[in-house]
């Protein structure tokens, strides 16, 4: 979220909680971190949470960060995409081979026995 919006986060705490001390040294500690959170999320967290409770959200109360692109998945999907374009032909020779290679190596680890 911009800084713009933290500070909006803050100055919503401190009117649903006017006891809540906003001084600017607090401000100066939390921004930081509520910058790294989706304003969106935050604010929804924050509205559903002053429904619950009568005291004030600390910020991991209330803290929603952007969703992460799972890096995993993303590479599992391109390598799908790259083994469809492989022939059926490649692929069985592929087969072929391991199978080979399992076989010696089965045969080799028999032979130390």
């Amino acid at each position: 979220m911009k800084r713009e919006e933290a500070i909006d986060v803050l100055e919503h705490i401190a009117a649903l909680y006017p006891k809540v001390e906003m001084s600017r040294k607090k401000a100066k500690v939390l921004l930081p971190a509520l910058m790294e959170m989706e304003y969106a999320g935050v604010m929804t967290k924050l509205r559903k949470f002053t429904t619950k409770y009568p005291y004030p959200p600390t910020i991991a109360e209330i803290a929603a960060y952007p969703k992460m692109p799972n890096e995993h998945l993303e590479n599992i999907k391109k390598w799908q995409e790259e083994a469809n374009k492989v022939s059926e032909q490649t692929k069985q020779q592929f087969r072929m081979q391991l199978e080979k290679l399992i076989i010696q190596k089965v045969n080799h680890e028999n032979y130390k026995l």
